[in-house]
């Protein structure tokens, strides 16, 4: 295989022809232990016997560590391929590394084949889908925001990692404990990686980035030096959604902010999320909203473990509320809160309590914004109604709506979309909806969604949604 300029040299072992795809790849990197310092390339203490006189003790040291029996495991994996690829340091050769995760959700956590020895202790593999188990190899890939040809829709879409991001990510050994991370591809599926992955800047929406542009009166945005200068259409897609949120105003053939605009800026959110607080004294919702919107700007704060399917929708019943997503999640971090934030309960309603405490984190800072601009803070007190009327007010261009044959299209762009599994909504047909993102798989799901009127979404932007049904009906 040839050598990647700028990657680390390779090594091939057991040499010998093999049909194609079934070489494999195996990307090799030792750290040590440390936290913030898990991201560099080290290699470990017991790498090196020959620095320690005590060859005896630091042999059996290495023997009673609990991968030293998964490492026979995957050797006897590597051994029933014809030929195989090492790249990495060869002073790692041989060496058993102890797996680890690198953060997430740690209820999915797999243990060592069960035809082979347990070990004394739970040897934890990583389970997301750039992670490597045993007895299984797997193709990395990587969640990446892009749009698909011609939909105007920005989605999450499952892509290939670059040959850079796999070698980068082989430096999350060291970050809990000293280990190896072993990172496994065939070698067409490695061949067929680009070398380097798409700036994000080129890849993600905008509206934030102009936002934040204009609100430090750069002249002349639209022609800004970016250092990996994004696309016109998207720069114009960007100025596009803050001219409908209400942000921008023309001074003199120049863009500005207006007065709501330089408000969205102060927030450290999406501008469709801080509009959406902006509006939520109009409603009378502001406490509301700003839990909703802390709960959407963290990872998940729920967890499903695939064995426990049936157990997880029995409990979570009590929560589920039929006006949406929003409103469920809403209903927990209600419940969270008045227990006093217990791990108990968190562990028995199959909730991340870590996420939920950063949530309250996250929602004492924007309150404080709020109260910095000396906005009313009020409670819709149980009135879902104007809550789901202000997401739609600011949502209004992530809505679809129920077509006649029983399927979701866009009511901008008139893509065929789909409710996601994991919604509440699931089983239900609403006749319109606003989501939150986009998951692009073999279908393009909408993710977080709320039930809405199509006249709520018309108060909102009449001219947006005139301009659309016109253009439909041409």
């Amino acid at each position: 295989m040839p050598e990647e300029a700028g990657l680390p040299p390779a090594k091939r072992f057991r040499p010998g022809s093999c049909p194609p795809g079934r070489r494999v790849v195996m990307l090799l990197t030792a750290g040590s232990g440390g936290g913030a310092g898990g991201g560099r390339r080290q290699t470990p203490p017991l790498a090196q016997p020959s620095a320690s006189p005590y060859r005896e003790a630091l042999e059996l040291q290495r023997r009673s560590l609990p991968i030293f029996r998964a490492r026979g495991q995957l050797l006897a994996q590597l051994r029933n391929l014809d030929n195989a690829v090492l790249i990495g340091s060869p002073l790692l050769s041989g060496h058993p590394g102890l797996p680890h995760w690198s953060g997430g959700d740690r209820s999915n956590e797999q243990d060592l084949p069960r035809h082979c020895k347990a070990p004394p202790r739970r040897l934890p593999f990583h389970a997301r889908p750039s992670s490597v188990r045993l007895l299984a190899l797997f193709t990395a890939a990587s969640s990446l925001s892009r749009s698909p040809k011609d939909s105007g829709l920005e989605v999450l879409a499952v892509q290939r990692v670059s040959k850079t991001q796999a070698w980068q990510r082989t430096g999350r050994a060291g970050r809990e404990d000293s280990g190896i991370c072993y990172r496994l591809y065939t070698e067409d599926e490695f061949d067929k990686f680009e070398k380097m992955a798409a700036p994000e800047i080129q890849r993600c929406n905008l509206a934030s980035v102009m936002l934040q542009l204009l609100a430090m009166k750069v002249p002349n945005v639209l022609t800004f030096d970016f250092m990996s200068r994004p696309s016109p259409d998207h720069i114009e897609a960007a100025i596009a959604q803050l001219d409908l949120l209400g942000a921008l105003e023309h001074k003199d053939d120049q863009l500005a902010l207006t007065p709501i605009g330089r408000k969205m800026a102060a927030f450290p959110l999406e501008p469709k999320f801080a509009k959406t607080i902006l509006l939520s004294s109009k409603f009378h919702c502001t406490e509301e909203i700003l839990t909703i919107v802390s709960l959407l700007s963290v990872d998940s704060v729920l967890y499903n473990p695939p064995a426990r399917r049936d157990e997880v929708q029995s409990v979570r019943k009590k929560f589920i509320s039929s006006e949406g997503d929003h409103i469920t999640l809403l209903n927990i971090y209600r419940t969270f809160k008045n227990i006093g934030g217990n791990k108990d309960w968190c562990k028995e309603n199959f909730v991340n309590s870590k996420n939920m405490l950063l949530v309250a984190e996250v929602r004492a800072q924007l309150r404080d914004i709020c109260l910095k601009m000396s906005m009313p803070i009020m409670s819709s007190r149980g009135d879902m109604e104007s809550v789901r009327r202000c997401l739609a007010h600011s949502l209004f261009m992530s809505t679809a709506e129920l077509q006649p044959d029983g399927t979701y299209a866009t009511t901008d762009t008139h893509q065929p979309v789909a409710i996601h599994p994991s919604s509440v909504l699931f089983h239900c047909k609403p006749a319109c909806v606003v989501y939150t993102s986009l998951l692009y798989t073999n279908k393009c799901y909408m993710r977080d969604l709320c039930v809405v009127d199509a006249e709520w979404l018309y108060e909102a932007a009449p001219d947006y949604f005139r301009r659309k049904l016109r253009t439909a009906r041409n």
